[in-house]
């Protein structure tokens, strides 16, 4: 190992070369080595015409993270799994002005491993039926006018996908602490963030693995079981102070995000908007109906259902963040990928390996649009480009899933009286149930084959997915089957035994 400078790091990346960069989401970013291959760029020109691969964006909407390589000729390629943090990149996509890829972050962060192990690539059933589906769009994004490079294939009469490994050159990773020899430690971070994968792959295919850490230690200061990327995968480490160093963009240091024990702060449910927070609060409220159940949170309103599961009192039942995280309180926000008193932090791929062999009990996840069939789009957005992220593993393995959005968006308020009646509905000037979605990322036919329980959560009422389309099952107290038939612009059943269900927030 040798401890270089950022700057020193930013010209060893060559030209045309791909990069895999660490962090999740909000949290874990080497924020000083993407600054200092921007910085790089702009005075020099190089490097120049890279290839990312990432699995969740890493970014926080504002600059940073991934948004720092957002320039015209320094990014030429890009695959990635979640792209809502990183606006700047993901408008270059939509665009045309790089070519770019939408796969489920789940394949990409276990495609790591498959790279390193040098491997054809992942086959997984996972993205069939979905916009990632070479039978539908092929996962290509914007008006690069790219062919899919996911290939379907069929293994003894079942199809499959393959999304297909590729030569990585450099990995630009953080951890918290490096020894005098380069073994990594995590102490302080919220997850292990693939590092690991990320770093063999590198290696195994002849490139360089860069470590951004905080701290410098002696050798034999760290226990070999802190130790998450040994040295023998680490060429060079980056010393960064600590206040460019956060946790997450969120926070920049929680102690309880890497401890069983402690007073975690409270995730501040008064400050969320009202609609969501009867959405959350009736979600947390399902959670009753699993006990003992593995339950996985998804980003946005699904976010904050663990808080009030804790509010009120539901508590038999495991909670897990496909950063890896098990157990805890997960946070939200620019701190979403972490949690408060976690029971445990394990690999994100192998917690995707249990995901989509069917391991998660229930699933909250949010929604962007619902169409007349049940079909949900959370991926795109006319020139807005979320990505899938996790949302297409976890959707089409999750025994039972609750799909959680407000029904409106921009504008959309109400109030709830102290009997838990909803009261001052100001719909929002955009619909989100269409007749069509625009991408389409949860495929309701196939869930239905597959024998999927699924639900849609919104202020005014709980909707069920039947063969017919969606059903509205459950009414919130205050609220007329006028307002919801006002929003939806297509038929749907209501059941005969429609209950009506006041708030608990």
């Amino acid at each position: 190992m040798e401890l270089i400078t950022a700057s020193e790091a930013a010209a060893l990346i060559t030209n045309g070369a791909t990069l895999v960069s660490g962090g999740f989401g909000s949290c874990g970013h080497p924020d000083v080595l993407t600054k200092a291959l921007r910085d790089s760029f702009l005075r020099t020109g190089m490097p120049s015409n890279l290839t990312l691969l990432f699995a969740a964006g890493q970014g926080d909407k504002a600059g940073k993270g991934l948004d720092q390589l957002a320039l015209d000729g320094l990014v030429k390629k890009a695959i990635g799994g979640f792209w809502g943090l990183c606006p700047a990149l993901a408008k270059m996509a939509v665009e045309g002005r790089i070519e770019a890829h939408n796969w489920p972050q789940g394949a990409i962060s276990k495609l790591f491993s498959r790279i390193a192990a040098g491997e054809p690539g992942l086959i997984t059933k996972i993205g069939l039926g979905t916009f990632v589906d070479p039978a539908i769009e092929g996962g290509v994004i914007g008006a690069s006018g790219a062919d899919p490079i996911v290939e379907p294939i069929s293994i003894k009469g079942e199809d499959y996908l393959l999304y297909p490994s590729m030569k990585v050159d450099y990995a630009l990773l953080r951890g918290s602490v490096s020894d005098e020899c380069g073994n990594i430690s995590f102490e302080s971070e919220t997850s292990f963030m693939d590092a690991m994968a990320q770093a063999q792959a590198v290696k195994n295919c002849g490139g360089k693995v860069i470590v951004q850490v905080k701290k410098i230690t002696a050798s034999g200061n760290l226990k070999p079981a802190e130790v998450k990327v040994p040295s023998f995968l680490v060429d060079f480490v980056v010393l960064a102070d600590d206040a460019e160093h956060p946790q997450t963009y969120g926070r920049h240091y929680e102690a309880a995000y890497t401890s069983r024990t402690g007073n975690a702060p409270p995730v501040a449910l008064d400050e969320v908007a009202m609609a969501k927070r009867v959405i959350a609060s009736r979600a947390a409220r399902e959670l009753a109906n699993y006990p003992g159940a593995n339950i996985n949170l998804g980003i946005g309103i699904p976010a904050i259902v663990g808080a009030y599961a804790k509010k009120i009192g539901v508590a038999d039942f495991t909670l897990t963040v496909e950063s890896g995280v098990v157990g805890g309180v997960p946070d939200e926000g620019l701190s979403f990928g972490a949690s408060l008193n976690p029971q445990a932090i394990v690999e994100q791929a192998a917690l995707f390996d249990f995901y989509d062999g069917g391991g998660l009990d229930v699933s909250f996840l949010g929604f962007g649009e619902v169409d007349r069939f049940g079909n949900v789009n959370v991926s795109k957005f006319g020139e807005r480009l979320p990505g899938a992220g996790g949302f297409i593993n976890i959707s089409q393995t999750a025994k039972n899933i609750y799909f959680c959005g407000t029904a409106t968006t921009r504008g959309n308020t109400l109030s709830v009286d102290a009997a838990g009646r909803v009261t001052n509905v100001t719909q929002g000037k955009i619909s989100k149930f269409v007749n069509e979605v625009g991408q389409l990322t949860f495929n309701a036919d196939t869930a239905l084959r597959r024998g999927q329980q699924v639900h849609y959560i919104t202020e005014f009422g709980l909707f069920k997915l039947t063969e017919s389309g969606i059903e509205l099952v459950e009414i919130v107290a205050g609220v007329g089957i006028d307002i919801i038939r006002d929003v939806v612009p297509f038929h749907f059943d209501v059941a005969i035994d429609l209950k009506e269900v006041v708030c608990v927030i």
